[in-house]
């Protein structure tokens, strides 16, 4: 639960679908919580060679800001909530939203696992989310996992 004044709702957004998706749900929600939306975008350098260390980081974090901005103008347009904020963060996406959902009241992430068993199966940062957050989780699903879509 939140220490903080201003109660926060945590959005994970990486871009996909089900992260614009869950900015909507936070605007809908945020009202109930009478909190405010906090958008994070984390990067982590890809899986490489184990020889192969990337020099700069600048590209990936302009890339997550990228996935970001847009994913901001898909869900809001030019009119973000009041009290808005968001942020670029250099971590393992689920390090980083655990981290966030310290001060917070609900944390919201889409689900993109992508297993056998296709609908049973959360995403690795979904799951982890689920399991370390310090806060209520509420995972988007794909629109086709829905009955409602």
């Amino acid at each position: 639960m939140s220490t903080t004044a201003v109660p926060q709702i945590v959005v994970g957004v990486d871009g996909s679908e089900q992260s614009i998706e869950a900015l909507r749900y936070a605007q809908k929600l945020a009202p109930t919580f009478d909190a405010t939306i906090f958008a994070v975008a984390a990067w982590d350098y890809p899986a490489a060679d184990p020889g192969f260390m990337p020099l700069g980081s600048s590209e990936f974090s302009d890339a997550a800001r990228e996935h970001l901005d847009k994913a901001l103008a898909a869900a809001y347009g030019e009119d973000r909530p009041a009290g808005f904020r968001s942020t670029v963060v250099f971590n393992h996406p689920a390090k980083a939203l655990v981290k966030a959902s310290e001060d917070a009241v609900l944390l919201i992430v889409g689900r993109r696992g992508h297993g056998t068993f296709r609908g049973l199966l959360l995403g690795s940062v979904s799951s982890a989310c689920v399991t370390h957050a310090h806060c209520p989780v509420l995972v988007i699903r794909e629109a086709g996992d829905r009955k409602d879509a």
